[in-house]
């Protein structure tokens, strides 16, 4: 098992709610160890690469209306 830790900036938090509402998202996820966001859009996530990928993680976050944003 390797456990994979990264932030992700996403759009779409504006409150503690939405922030619960996030956590509720990506509540079951398998793989998933940890989730925590912040009010500035910052969510620290902590994975086991053998049972989900980043690209997973963001498209679940996408269905329940957080955006990844992009910084070029």
């Amino acid at each position: 098992m390797a456990t994979v830790s990264e932030t992700i900036q996403v759009s779409g938090i504006r409150c503690e709610k939405c922030v619960m509402r996030l956590a509720k998202t990506l509540e079951g996820v398998a793989g998933l160890e940890s989730a925590n966001a912040n009010l500035m859009g910052q969510v620290q996530l902590s994975y086991d690469d053998e049972r989900t990928t980043r690209d997973a993680l963001v498209e679940t976050m996408a269905r329940g209306g957080f955006r990844e944003q992009l910084f070029v």
